[in-house]
């Protein structure tokens, strides 16, 4: 029980490829070049704006500091008010163009019903930009 294995050589390995796919991808993907060149090179016209170096850029406001402390005093820009004189004070603010931004700083057990009141009142006034200062993660 002899067994062959494979071409008429007596056992040689086949060395030639078949080139026949390769050729057969080869012009399909250049037809397909051939079409799309032509394509990539169609230009489209866009209006593009004009930089105007008159043009002064605003500076943005100065920010409003608002700390809150544990017992509830408010302290606008290191200085002591009121609920009421407050909101006055942040409706003046949310009246300018552009609008401060009012920077919350409240103690780490101040309870949040008061931060929750200074959010609404500002709210009330009309302050858009409110956001929240923390100390660093250092620890204490």
């Amino acid at each position: 029980m002899a067994m062959s294995t494979g071409g008429g050589g007596g056992g040689a390995p086949m060395a030639e490829i078949n080139v026949t796919p390769l050729v057969d991808v080869m012009l399909v993907l250049l037809i397909i070049f051939m079409i799309t060149a032509p394509l990539m090179s169609h230009k489209i016209r866009i209006d593009l704006p004009q930089a105007n170096p008159n043009v002064q850029t605003e500076t943005p406001p100065e920010p409003i500091d608002l700390a809150v402390k544990e017992n509830g005093d408010l302290y606008m820009n290191d200085e002591p008010v009121t609920a009421a004189i407050l909101e006055a004070q942040l409706r003046v603010a949310a009246q300018k163009n552009p609008q401060p931004e009012l920077q919350i700083r409240a103690e780490k057990t101040t309870q949040y019903q008061k931060v929750a009141e200074v959010m609404a009142s500002a709210k009330r006034a009309g302050m858009v930009k409110i956001g929240f200062l923390t100390t660093g993660g250092g620890g204490e």
